[in-house]
């Protein structure tokens, strides 16, 4: 007997069809003598919606007072998916994030994890009940909910895998796996059987939605094994692990994301500390900054452009505007209408050329470059937003095809 954890998104539940479908998922995985606990998101775009009821009321909402609306969300869930397993024949019982022993930071709307003390869980395990929890929410040490932010119920699938030593960990979604790019826009995109958690880490955190990459690290952290795939297909799935057979590959996927904004601040005094002042400023803020392009410098200053996420762009322009009146520096720029465009694989390592190999790609389409960055296992790109998905296609083509 095994103890599995599923994980079903919101399109996995998003109407009474699906709701059922999966309680069939799970009832066939019981069936089988294993214990089963589930971990359910909201169904299809209910938290956008309770978004904008909040928004109706009230704009400028408490954070507290969000995250109360927001985890109402995956409650409804739950309960629908218990009482279809009820009306299946099998004991169940749907468990909050509270109940099933979440303990969480204070920062409400993007809290962590503190820890998990299953001890409600173990119980109904013990008596041969189907366990379903609410993803993406817990408790602070002031008894108020929390919320994990967006692909918390990820995060949470993996946590209770954790602390409950699961054989295996699965994330139903509603495409059948990790691809070599997004097969809703590349028809050609190619499933993957097995990944390693460095290169699904790398792709959940450029762009690749398919894995929140919160959750891939605290795999990768654990060694939990986890594996991609439809709820709407009885198809096999990609293994996410440590040690993944890919050696053929040169790269593995090619990931965008349009959640990305450029700053540049020109003008800065070239004096040793201020680049290190500027950047503590946003990281005080919890603002992280990806791709960064130092100028050599002209006139004793320099120019520096750096990438943050674009729902922090405004906040880092206003921080950035209070500092260059302080030290000197000439103006502050703002762009979001950009993409970052990268590719990942552990082949890279070992082979020479994969980067020039992706810039002749894009050369060919007449896509300008506009910042680079790299690593042992990724190269990404700064390009216009307009010729991301034209991107996209021409890289997977170059590697693929």
């Amino acid at each position: 007997m095994s103890l599995i954890v599923q994980k079903f998104g919101g399109s996995s539940v998003a109407n009474a069809e699906r709701v059922m479908n999966v309680a069939g998922i799970v009832t066939d995985t019981y069936n089988k003598g294993n214990d089963v606990i589930v971990v359910v998101s909201a169904q299809g775009d209910t938290t956008d919606d309770l978004i904008e009821k909040a928004k109706e009321i009230n704009p400028h909402a408490s954070k507290r007072e969000t995250d109360m609306l927001l985890s109402a969300g995956e409650q409804i869930s739950i309960s629908l998916l218990a009482m279809a397993i009820e009306k299946l024949g099998y004991p169940v019982v749907s468990l909050l994030g509270w109940q099933a022993g979440f303990q969480t930071t204070s920062a409400h709307t993007s809290a962590r994890i503190k820890r998990v003390v299953p001890d409600r869980i173990k119980k109904e395990l013990d008596q041969r009940r189907i366990v379903i929890v609410a993803g993406f929410q817990g408790l602070n040490r002031y008894d108020d909910i929390t919320t994990l932010g967006r692909g918390g119920s990820d995060t949470s699938a993996v946590a209770i895998a954790t602390a409950l030593h699961a054989d295996l960990c699965q994330i139903y979604t509603d495409v059948e796996g990790v691809y070599t790019a997004d097969p809703r826009k590349v028809k050609k995109a190619i499933k993957l059987k097995e990944i390693s958690y460095d290169e699904m880490l790398e792709l959940a955190t450029l762009g690749a939605q398919v894995l929140n990459n919160r959750s891939v690290e605290m795999a990768k952290k654990y060694n939990i094994e986890l594996e991609v795939l439809s709820s709407l297909t009885k198809a096999p799935g990609t293994l996410v692990k440590e040690n993944a057979k890919m050696e053929k590959m040169l790269i593995s996927g090619v990931a965008k994301d349009t959640d990305v904004a450029r700053i540049s601040v020109t003008g800065i005094p070239d004096r040793p500390g201020l680049a290190f002042k500027m950047f503590a400023k946003l990281s005080a803020k919890d603002i992280n900054v990806d791709i960064i392009l130092q100028s050599i410098g002209r006139n004793d200053t320099k120019d520096i452009s750096f990438t943050v996420a674009k729902s922090k762009g405004e906040e880092a322009v206003a921080i950035l505007k209070d500092y260059i009146n302080v030290i000197g520096a000439k103006e502050v720029l703002y762009d979001d209408n950009i993409a970052k465009v990268s590719i990942v694989g552990a082949g890279m390592e070992s082979h020479a050329g994969v980067a020039s190999k992706m810039f002749e790609a894009l050369y060919d389409s007449h896509i300008n470059i506009q910042m680079i960055s790299t690593s042992e296992i990724k190269v990404s790109v700064l390009i216009d937003k307009n010729d991301a998905d034209t991107a996209v296609a021409a890289i997977h083509s170059k590697f693929f095809e």
